[in-house]
């Protein structure tokens, strides 16, 4: 079976160890169902951000804008890309002589979300201080070097992250209400 595979890959011009090299993630679709976006891992610090079509691709931006593992979402018009980032490294704290206050939080202070265009263009992005309040963050699981904070991802329960019929990015920080991102 296995050379049956190998040998269909080689007689269509595909080398089966390009194969192996790539993953993709999960392709998600737009509210309208015409575009559907993935995030493409082609070696070692290469990336591809890809935006298609049924017909085929639209576009594609070699950029890496996150990794296989995080949420995509793709706009009712195929131009722009919200990635949530369910798994995020702890945020450190800025160097200073005096710790302030705000300093213990700093590992909260970390971008959890991002909107990219076709050219993998950072266009906004939160932090998750700007969708929980100080006293919600005891809700985040803590790793040793990384945030949980996402329900419905990693094992975190709760319903997960969702792209409404009106096009909107529906999300719901650990222990928060329902946050929404517009396009």
């Amino acid at each position: 079976m296995r050379l049956t595979v190998a040998l269909a890959l080689l007689v269509c011009g595909v080398a089966p160890s390009a194969l192996a090299e790539e993953r993709g993630s999960r392709a998600r679709v737009s509210a309208n169902g015409l575009y559907s976006v993935r995030s493409v891992d082609v070696g070692v610090g290469k990336c591809r951000l890809e935006m298609l079509k049924e017909s085929g691709p639209l576009w594609s931006a070699d950029v890496c804008v996150g990794t296989v593992d995080d949420l995509y979402f793709a706009s009712n018009d195929g131009e722009k890309v919200w990635v949530l980032y369910p798994l995020v490294e702890k945020g450190k704290p800025l160097p200073s002589k005096k710790r302030t206050k705000g300093q213990s939080l700093a590992w909260a202070r970390v971008m959890v979300a991002a909107q990219f265009d076709r050219t993998g263009q950072k266009l906004q992005e939160r932090r998750l201080t700007e969708l929980m309040t100080t006293k919600q963050l005891s809700e985040v699981r803590q790793m040793a070097h990384h945030l949980k904070w996402l329900e419905g991802t990693l094992g975190v329960p709760g319903k997960g992250p969702r792209l409404t019929d009106a096009g909107v990015v529906e999300f719901e920080p650990v222990g928060v209400k329902t946050q929404r991102l517009t396009f």
